[in-house]
């Protein structure tokens, strides 16, 4: 966890010089795959130590995904999608799929997974010598540097299927202008049309509608939950310096706000050490295997949905406080926090919020046992 540390450092003060649009975070992923951290997501046997895959390593799998997040968020974005990505291929590709990406990894290749798109998405399409993709992906963060995403794609029948895109052998088409945000800038989140790109059936993971399958779907929350308290981190430790430097740290009302902050900090620690207890108790690797059915996988979607609805909250309170203790000084460039604020902001709109937060209401709502033990 140590070199986490120390490139979360290096993140954060570079973050300045790449908050731009088309911009990426180079230096910053040169680092974290001299330390390894490329192959961390891998299992032990393929040269990593299973981060994002083996459930007995999830809580520090969630500590080195706020650290890189503590660092920039935009670094951390990226790099929960690298991991996420391996997480998928090792629990649902073939043995021959995990050899083969697995080298990928250790050869310093960054994946990722680019599932969102707008009325002109992805379709996979059957043809004499494989697949022909047509359409086209939004929301591709480190477009033009990740080199294995998923982009994943609808088939004539209707069924959802994961695909890998070898991204130095085929050709696209990438619109920078599409990514104009105001935070986020240097996640090159551009949208990038891949019609006419080819694939072999090796380069399709699993079955139709695999992806949906749950619980990874869902209980995968937790990795850029983490990612987004190691941001409400940041910004409690640029709010602390800025008053510090401007002797106000003695006032007792700014007390009281690092008071609540520092609370609710600790709190989103509390729910991420409780969502890896969660899964380690679930099944070795996580999410468990496609063959295997467990009868808790509702309880821990309605658990992982929790933990995603009160760190977002968190995270909201953090940035109101932050912005009650440096006032209207405090919020204009250079001073880090305008940045941090604008990139958490961004952050947190992961898609289907209302639907997660229900989630939970709705399992609770169907057991009868007392609330002190729904979560065991």
């Amino acid at each position: 966890m140590d070199s986490a540390i120390a490139i979360a450092d290096f993140c954060q003060s570079n973050a300045a010089n790449i908050d731009k649009n088309g911009a990426f975070a180079q230096r910053e992923f040169e680092l974290i795959r001299e330390a390894d951290l490329l192959t961390a997501p891998l299992q032990a046997s393929f040269g990593g130590w299973g981060a994002g895959f083996n459930s007995d390593v999830m809580s520090e799998t969630l500590m080195l995904l706020k650290h890189i997040g503590r660092g920039n968020l935009a670094v951390g974005r990226v790099y929960e999608g690298h991991v996420n990505a391996l997480q998928l291929i090792q629990t649902l590709g073939s043995e021959e799929q995990i050899q083969k990406y697995a080298q990928d990894a250790r050869m310093g290749k960054v994946f990722g997974v680019w599932n969102a798109e707008a009325n002109d998405g992805v379709k996979v399409i059957p043809v004499d010598t494989g697949y022909r993709l047509e359409g086209a992906k939004t929301f591709c963060s480190g477009a033009g540097y990740v080199e294995r995403p998923f982009v994943n794609g609808v088939l004539p029948d209707g069924g959802w299927q994961m695909c890998i895109v070898p991204m130095e052998k085929v050709s696209t088409v990438t619109d920078e202008s599409w990514w104009e945000p105001p935070g986020m800038k240097a996640t090159a989140s551009f949208k990038i049309d891949f019609t006419g790109v080819e694939l072999s059936q090796n380069d399709l993971i699993a079955q139709a509608g695999d992806y949906y399958r749950q619980p990874w779907l869902t209980a995968g929350v937790i990795r850029f939950a983490a990612v987004q308290l190691g941001g409400a981190e940041a910004i409690f430790d640029a709010t602390r310096e800025f008053l510090r430097l401007l002797q106000r740290t003695e006032d007792a009302y700014q007390k009281q706000r690092l008071g609540q902050m520092a609370i609710a900090i600790e709190s989103g620690n509390l729910w991420l050490k409780g969502a890896a207890d969660k899964i380690a108790a679930y099944a070795p690797v996580f999410g468990d295997y496609a063959t295997v059915k467990n009868p808790q996988a509702d309880q821990l979607v309605a658990y992982t949905n929790m933990v995603r609805a009160a760190i977002e909250q968190i995270c909201i309170d953090i940035m109101q406080l932050c912005e009650r203790c440096v006032g209207t000084r405090g919020l204009l460039p250079p001073h880090p926090m305008e940045r941090l604020i604008r990139d958490l902001t961004l952050y947190l709109r992961q898609p289907a919020f209302d639907i997660a937060i229900a989630n939970p209401g709705e399992y609770a709502a169907t057991k009868t046992e007392s609330v002190h033990s729904l979560w065991k």
